[in-house]
């Protein structure tokens, strides 16, 4: 598996972040999308960032050197500014997706509560950038890669009942939507599920 490359859309790139994006994605992920449930821990200080984007930027290169996905962050770009206007990318899902129907196996007897892995997709877009379609066509970028190249199955999104915006883009990527019938656990209440066809 070698790295992902920079993928383009009309609009946007979606290229590795780089040790210069420090001050742009400090100002996107922790002060501007500050209140938003990003499903993390919140970095306080510019120095926890700096260390995050050490991180992303040696991971992008690491799993590529270990045959891995290239599960990770990456950066949203408006091409007609140049400016960092997202985060995207994908990540493993550990959850317990049998409790939802369009996942339940045949015979729920054995596996009741039991988490399994699937390939997810996640994306952040700065609320100046916001019901534009960027992070629809960000995330349209990832899954053509992840289905064109990765040659996945399927691909997942997941969100709470409340995150109005992000249940439309699922929809906007043709997502079958499953709500969880379980109140637990309260982060994997709507998955959006799109199948490689």
């Amino acid at each position: 598996m070698t790295q992902m490359p920079v993928l383009e859309t009309a609009r946007l790139l979606v290229r590795p972040f780089v040790l210069e994006d420090l001050q742009d994605v400090y100002r996107l992920l922790d002060v501007e999308l500050s209140q938003a449930d990003l499903r993390t821990d919140k970095m306080e200080t510019l120095t926890e960032r700096a260390q995050w984007l050490q991180w992303a930027v040696l991971n992008d290169a690491q799993l590529a050197q270990l045959h891995q996905p290239p599960y990770g962050d990456r950066a949203v770009i408006l091409k007609s500014t140049g400016q960092l206007i997202g985060a995207c990318g994908f990540v493993p899902c550990l959850a317990p997706f049998e409790q939802l129907p369009g996942f339940a196996p045949g015979d729920r007897s054995g596996g009741a509560g039991l988490y399994s892995t699937e390939f997810g997709l996640f994306y952040a877009i700065s609320p100046a950038h916001q019901r534009h379609g960027y992070a629809t066509e960000a995330a349209q970028a990832l899954i053509h890669y992840a289905f064109r190249y990765l040659r996945l199955r399927r691909v997942i999104a997941t969100t709470m009942d409340d995150n109005v915006a992000s249940i439309g883009v699922m929809r906007k990527l043709g997502m079958r939507i499953e709500n969880n019938p379980s109140p637990e656990p309260p982060w994997l209440q709507v998955v959006g599920v799109l199948e490689n066809l």
